[in-house]
């Protein structure tokens, strides 16, 4: 089998199951543009505003999609081989992520856009909701550890080249705070002056490669500046990302989250599009193995190990928290909730695929294959884009930048998400609980990137590697529990059988997977803390499975309408 040929089966594969199983579930859930959105009945010009689907679909795609993609196809790749990978991302997408996303926008939209956390509060217990809150925040608190450390170590060392030249991690550094900048001055121009966001993107577009450009030649080199070794000037860089999580998390959505989520949408296009079409035409053989075995050389086993790796592209809770927290108080018409919820979680897929690719070219004993996930993938499209006559350098710096893109998406949305959680939890809802919450919530991943980890022979294991598991098993346990509760409301409202198959049934799946992962995270854990919050995690788990099942035999509701106030 040959690259084009899995680009162009898993594209058919794709769309043929939005135009038809997308379709079967529009109907199931009864989409219809007369039911009034609450973007437009509750709009407040503020967090309820709708907006076009072309320019929504870049923003939700740009905030689900960030790095998980890319890093746990890669590292799953690496493991048991890239078919496996393949397989699990392709259905995984199909029946339980885009059916996880799609309905839980549809919830969303259908409880006046309250999160899913408050949707199982109106249908599942007052209790399930807090314990659900607590659940979501601690996966909050371990995604940005991992995305922090994998960020941070791309702002350190350099890489070189088979061609001699060298791509400076100080300088992608400077590329990454060149282009925060710019979304802000995009939001300010937006705000503020007659400026058009049509206008807006082609300026800032261009920008944002040039600043790239620019990063190379001004490298912020904090290991020659602070005299200091490459893990203690990630350290350094872990603090600021992490400051800057804190602002990001308080500053106003037009400020900085919305523009910078529509330029990081076109560069997400721009990967699925140079990416596809360099596994068409770019001549590269597949060299790495398929399969690997049932049990990889550290000694995991393919299953769980598989499902909780590869998390977003195949199935993720996460994108839960961004459909029913944002998305859903923009989405215009109910029609729009397909390709919005399930299109999108499709075509992140496809962008699963791009990043497996760039293991499938490597050899077995290819030194990258030793690399943190965002060289893999950097070098890996990188060499794709030099074959179309872009120089190496600026396309692997576009690459780690585009990856480091992602990651920002990532982590400023899970801050502010941190921060809603910590005020409803405690009913801190004015300006000071604001930033007792950010804090909070940035402030317990700094204690755990901070730490030192060292593997058998007394080597440092980077932070990201640490918990990665721990947050691919939690994320995909919070799937399973959002898949329940949405199961639960279904079934109460609808009164038939089909939510069973059509959302139990992978609920089942992801909870069996996410708690067998997590037992044996428990079970093997090197660092005390990871061990306390997977047991916690398994704890909240039960209990919530517990109500959910008393739910369901509750007495049942007619479903209203519409989400109309």
């Amino acid at each position: 089998m040959s690259l084009p040929i899995i680009a162009l089966c898993t594209g058919l594969v794709l769309v043929v199951a939005y135009r038809t199983y997308g379709t079967v579930l529009a109907r199931l859930l009864r989409l219809s543009d007369a039911n009034v959105t609450p973007a437009v009945a509750m709009r407040d010009d503020n967090d309820f505003l709708p907006i076009e689907p072309k320019f929504l679909l870049g923003q939700h795609f740009s905030a689900i999609a960030a790095a998980g993609p890319i890093v746990g196809p890669i590292i799953a790749g690496l493991l048991f081989g890239w078919g496996p990978a393949l397989v699990w991302i392709i259905v995984g997408s199909i029946l339980i992520g885009g059916v996880h996303d799609f309905t839980a926008l549809v919830a969303s939209i259908r409880h006046r856009a309250r999160t899913i956390p408050e949707v199982v509060r109106e249908h599942v217990s007052p209790r399930a909701f807090v314990l659900f809150l607590v659940f979501i925040w601690l996966t909050l608190v371990y995604i940005i550890v991992a995305f922090t450390d994998i960020t941070s170590a791309a702002f350190v060392g350099s890489q070189a080249l088979e061609n001699g030249q060298v791509v400076k991690g100080g300088g992608i550094a400077t590329s990454s705070l060149l282009y925060l900048l710019l979304p802000v001055a995009m939001g300010l121009l937006l705000r503020f002056t007659k400026l058009s966001l049509s206008a807006a993107t082609v300026i800032f577009v261009p920008l944002v490669v040039g600043a790239i450009w620019v990063g190379q030649m001004i490298p912020m080199d904090v290991e020659g500046w602070l005299n200091m070794s490459g893990p203690d000037a990630q350290k350094v860089w872990d603090v600021v990302i992490l400051g800057y999580c804190v602002l990001a998390a308080v500053a106003p959505m037009w400020l900085l989250l919305q523009p910078r989520g529509h330029l990081g949408g076109y560069f997400l296009y721009f990967f699925l599009i140079v990416g596809g079409l360099g596994m068409l035409f770019g001549g590269r053989p597949i060299e790495y193995p398929a399969f690997l075995g049932w049990t990889s050389e550290k000694g995991d086993t393919l299953a769980p190990i598989l499902f909780i790796t590869i998390a977003c592209g195949a199935v993720s809770g996460f994108h839960a928290l961004i459909a029913s927290g944002t998305t859903s108080k923009q989405l215009a018409r109910e029609s729009q909730a397909k390709i919005v919820g399930y299109g999108t979680m499709l075509m992140e897929a496809g962008v699963a695929v791009l990043a497996l690719s760039c293991v499938m070219v490597l050899a077995k004993g290819d030194p990258l294959t030793g690399q943190s996930p965002n060289l893999v993938f950097a070098f890996g499209i990188g060499s794709i884009l030099e074959k179309v006559g872009i120089p190496a350098v600026l396309a692997i710096s576009l690459m780690l930048m585009a990856f480091t893109t992602f990651v920002y998406d990532t982590l400023d949305v899970c801050t502010r998400l941190g921060r809603y959680i910590v005020q409803e939890l405690t009913g801190w809802q004015d300006r000071k609980g604001a930033w007792i919450g950010t804090i909070l919530t940035a402030g317990v991943p700094l204690f755990f990137v901070m730490q030192k980890s060292l593997d058998a022979a007394g080597k440092p294991i980077p932070a990201w590697r640490t918990f990665w598991s721990l947050f691919g098993a939690s994320n995909q346990l919070l799937a399973a529990l959002t898949l329940l509760g949405i199961t639960v409301w279904l079934v109460r409202t609808r009164q038939a059988r089909w939510p069973l198959f059509v959302t139990g049934l992978p609920a089942v799946f992801m909870y069996g997977m996410s708690c067998w992962a997590l037992v044996g995270l428990v079970s093997k854990a090197q660092v005390a803390a990871v061990a306390w919050v997977g047991v916690i995690l398994l704890g909240l788990a039960a209990w919530m499975a517990v109500e959910a099942v008393l739910a369901i035999f509750r007495p049942t509701r007619v479903e209203p309408l519409s989400a109309t106030p």
